[in-house]
């Protein structure tokens, strides 16, 4: 029997979702129910996953779509319960189309470590997602989370969340994804640097990282 939703426009968005979300749970980028992902399908629809399912496990025919409110519209089932900060990235950012909440390992040991994430050490980091700011401590699923990352989702790519692991957004669900995997890579890579030589690697100078942003260009909001 044909699923109800294959047919309709929402069908390659779904099974993109979902391709997504068996990709971050087989990197390990999510554990059990952690995580949330969405994406804009109109200018007041977006879908998004359910709270309390594995993103390894969730089913197309699960994803919700749910209205700029929050308010479900298509689907049965509870949406993510960090629905309000996807909601104020779609209201603040009409160039993003996609968002990826996710707990990367080591990335949020950064986090825990008070350790800033470095984007001006790597060239493929800052020609892709820019700066990536740490924003404070916000109890999960509460108003707190969206109060937390306001200050910087206008001008960043990412955000990591104190404690919280990371929020990544894009064009479309791909590219949301990707730069995730970029910053938890490189995070490995400064681990193993601290593991090598003690200390963190020294930032680009400022004239590298133009010379890079002359070449490829800004990964950072437009005015």
């Amino acid at each position: 029997m044909r699923k109800r939703w294959e047919g309709g426009p929402d069908g390659p968005m779904r099974r993109e979702m979902i391709r997504i979300c068996r990709q971050l749970a087989r990197e390990g980028l999510v554990a059990a129910s952690d995580g949330n992902v969405s994406c804009r399908l109109d200018n007041d629809r977006f879908l998004i996953t359910p709270s309390g399912r594995p993103k390894g496990d969730v089913e197309a025919e699960e994803l919700l779509v749910v209205d700029r409110h929050g308010e479900v519209r298509d689907g049965a089932g509870k949406p993510s319960s960090e629905i309000r900060m996807h909601l104020l990235v779609y209201e603040r950012r009409p160039d993003v189309h996609a968002v990826v909440h996710a707990h990367p390992p080591l990335l949020t040991a950064l986090t825990l470590a008070g350790i800033p994430f470095p984007a001006d050490v790597f060239p493929e980091v800052w020609i892709s997602v820019g700066p990536v700011p740490t924003a404070p401590y916000a109890t999960p699923s509460t108003e707190e989370v969206p109060r937390a990352i306001a200050p910087f989702v206008d001008r960043h790519q990412a955000v990591l969340l104190e404690r919280h692991g990371s929020l990544t957004v894009g064009e479309n669900l791909r590219q949301a994804f990707y730069r995730l995997e970029k910053l938890e890579h490189a995070a490995r890579c400064l681990l193993a640097a601290r593991l090598f030589g003690g200390r963190l690697p020294e930032p680009l100078d400022p004239a590298r990282l133009g010379e890079l942003e002359a070449i490829f260009g800004s990964p950072l909001p437009r005015e």
